[in-house]
């Protein structure tokens, strides 16, 4: 288990990674905006976390006899996206250490001319404002920004690992060219 686990972990992880140090220089040098950050980023990561189903099916057809629990499939699965998303974060803190100023501004600057779009007063926009610049001061700390870039990709790996391991828990399902 340990040897798919890593592999398909790797190269998924060197997917979303090689993702986020490809794309991040795009925003930058503004030929995609900012605004589309969100789709471009979970497309991504379900691109790379698919290697969550291939993982479990190699394992269940390579070295369980194709068979596999719902638990040691979620296990395999849980192990791939653990590494997928170890890889997400070092590319964000690789990307962040190039681009953090401007992100953060970008990403502060974006959020309050959402409030000003959707009619907020000047006084809900001071607020909101404050709030953004805390929120920036915390996002300093490594640790934050470490909990909070796995958050954006553990419950994307959680979620196909599940699916996953509940399509092929079933023998039936994909049946492996060896049975």
């Amino acid at each position: 288990m340990k040897k798919t686990v890593i592999t398909y972990g790797i190269i998924a992880g060197m997917i979303t990674g090689g993702l986020m140090l490809a794309t991040m220089p795009l925003f930058v040098n503004g030929i995609v905006k900012m605004e589309n950050g969100l789709w471009i980023g979970y497309t991504g990561m379900v691109i790379a976390l698919s290697l969550v189903f291939f993982g479990v099916k190699s394992f269940r057809d390579q070295h369980a006899e194709g068979k596999i629990t719902f638990g040691k499939g979620l296990l395999v699965g849980v192990g791939i996206t653990l590494i997928a998303s170890l890889f997400y974060v070092i590319a964000w803190e690789i990307t962040f250490s190039r681009s953090g100023e401007w992100f953060m501004q970008q990403w502060i600057t974006g959020e309050l001319d959402k409030l000003k779009t959707s009619g907020a007063t000047e006084a809900e926009l001071q607020i909101a404002e404050q709030k953004w610049d805390e929120f920036g001061l915390l996002y300093q700390n490594p640790l934050i920004r470490f909990g909070m870039t796995l958050m954006e990709i553990f419950p994307v790996g959680i979620l196909i690992s599940l699916i996953s391991a509940a399509l092929l828990r079933k023998k039936e399902f994909l049946p492996s060219s060896n049975n």
